[in-house]
C-alpha cells in the first residue's frame, strides 16, 4: 500500500481545524504568496488566490505521494473585494459596509495530486451572510476583541460576530475558510476512484 502525505499550503488554524475534523494526518507548510489581484468577481479572484498559492508549493521539489491542498477565502458586496483590514479603522470601515446588508463568502479549494501527470481539482463554494444592524456599541466592543484584524471582511463567524449574523445561507464551513463537506466528497468519490483506494481510505495517509 502505497502512503501518501496529505499537505495542507495554509497557516490558518481555522482550516487546520476542519481538516482535522476527517481523522486523517496531515503537514502544514504555507505557501506565502502575493495575494493582491485586481479581480472583482469573488469566484474568480478565491479561485485565482488558491490556484497560485497551490502552484508555489508544487515548485517546491513536490513528490509524487502527496496531494497538495490549498484555499482561499473572500467576503465580497457592491462588486468589491474585502480582504483582511490593515487596521482597526479599516475594519470598522468595513464592518459598517456589511452592517444590516447580505454579502458573498467565496472560499475556493485547489487540489493537486500526481496521476499520470499533475492534475489539479478546483472548486468554488459561495454563502451567503445577512448582517444585522450593528449598533455603535457592539462595533466598538466587537472591534475590542482583536477578531477582525486576521479575517476577510474583518469578522469571523466563528466567535463575537454571532451576535449580530442573522442568516447563513449555505455552507457555514466556507465562512470559516475551508468546505470540509466538499473537499470530503471529493476524496470519498473522486480521488478514491483515481488511485482505486480500497476502504477504508483514510488509511493510506501518513504523517511520515
Amino acid at each position: 500500500m502505497q502512503k501518501i502525505k496529505l499537505i495542507l499550503g495554509s497557516a490558518s488554524p481555522r482550516r487546520r481545524e476542519l481538516l482535522s475534523h476527517l481523522g486523517i494526518p496531515f503537514e502544514i507548510r504555507p505557501s506565502n504568496i502575493n495575494e493582491d489581484s485586481d479581480i472583482k468577481d469573488p469566484f474568480t479572484h478565491s479561485l485565482e488566490i488558491a490556484f497560485r498559492k497551490n502552484v508555489a508549493l508544487l515548485d517546491d521539489k513536490t513528490l509524487k505521494n502527496e496531494i497538495i491542498l490549498t484555499a482561499d477565502t473572500i467576503v465580497a458586496i457592491d462588486g468589491k473585494i474585502l480582504g483582511k483590514p490593515k487596521d482597526l479603522l479599516e475594519a470598522k470601515e468595513m464592518l459598517s459596509l456589511l452592517s444590516g446588508r447580505t454579502h458573498t463568502v467565496a472560499t475556493a479549494i485547489v487540489v493537486s495530486y500526481f496521476k499520470n501527470g499533475w492534475k489539479h481539482w478546483k472548486h468554488v463554494e459561495m454563502t451567503h451572510v445577512t448582517f444585522a444592524k450593528i449598533s455603535e456599541e457592539t462595533l466598538e466592543r466587537y472591534l475590542k476583541t482583536g477578531e477582525s484584524m486576521d479575517k476577510a471582511g474583518a469578522y469571523g463567524i466563528q466567535g463575537s460576530s454571532l451576535s449580530f449574523i442573522t442568516k447563513v445561507e449555505g455552507c457555514y464551513a466556507t465562512v470559516v475558510g475551508f468546505p470540509l463537506g466538499v473537499f470530503l466528497n471529493f476524496m470519498e468519490q473522486h480521488l478514491s476512484q483515481e488511485f482505486c483506494w480500497e476502504k477504508p481510505w483514510r488509511s493510506y495517509f501518513t504523517s511520515i
